[in-house]
């Protein structure tokens, strides 16, 4: 039978609301760090053309149905040529995104900096965390919750007994680490909030590569049946009309 817990109004005054203040002011000072070590690098005028002929395909996708079936045509193979198509690309000049990232020295510099600036804030925080506040237990959740959610709500608390729903101050760190985006967002931005997920994402790749977008937005262009909707609008204004004259 699991216990009822009474929390300590001083756990609430000295573990929770501190822990959630320094995680916040963390973030938001990890982000200026990161945006103060960030090298200035000047936009590639390639990548910059092929991100804008992606533009103008998906808008043609998009608008396909009200242009004429020549016309369409005629403009997909303007962008799907397979000899001088925009979208086009052949199989020897697809670039090697790794061989990229280590033939441009400050794309691996600026890599490395990004990752200092998750993993050594983080690791200096969990050993604050770990050393300070461990054993705690620093809320509870208003309701029930199933024994799965144990492990990672209750990291270092050894008792079985205690309720799915208590949350431990080890684990509260972690629900603050991979939680508090909505709130960064709100404080720094939608395009600047720190993302921890989607830092730990990028750590294991090496970049995106654009020429993937040029093929796949070829193939979603190859694939469009085209449907004129403009004979279909006059059907419909003559029925509107028919039906307000009777």
């Amino acid at each position: 039978m699991a216990e009822d817990l009474v929390l300590d109004t001083a756990i609430r005054d000295w573990v929770l609301i501190p822990l959630s203040v320094v995680m916040v002011l963390i973030g938001i000072l990890r982000y200026f760090v990161s945006k103060l070590m960030r090298s200035y690098q000047s936009p590639d005028a390639k990548v910059v053309k092929e991100g804008q002929v992606v533009i103008r395909a998906r808008s043609l996708r998009a608008a396909a149905n009200f242009i004429p079936l020549k016309s369409f045509r005629a403009r997909r193979a303007y962008f799907s040529n397979e000899e001088n198509g925009l979208l086009y690309v052949p199989k020897g000049q697809v670039p090697n995104a790794q061989a990229q990232m280590f033939s441009d020295p400050n794309m691996a510099m600026d890599m490395m900096k990004k990752n200092l600036s998750m993993i050594i804030p983080q690791t200096l925080t969990f050993a604050w965390v770990n050393f300070f506040f461990s054993g705690f237990v620093a809320a509870k959740i208003p309701f029930p919750l199933t024994q799965r959610f144990r492990s990672m709500l209750q990291n270092g608390i050894d008792l079985s007994t205690v309720d799915v729903s208590y949350v431990s101050s080890r684990s509260w760190y972690f629900l603050n680490l991979f939680g508090l985006r909505g709130l960064f967002s709100l404080i720094l931005g939608e395009e600047n909030a720190t993302d921890d997920t989607q830092r730990m994402m990028q750590m294991s790749g090496f970049g995106f590569d654009p020429t993937k977008s040029l093929s796949a937005e070829k193939d979603s262009l190859d694939i469009v049946q085209h449907e004129w909707a403009l004979p279909k609008f006059e059907q419909r204004a003559e029925e509107v009309l028919r039906r307000l004259v009777s």
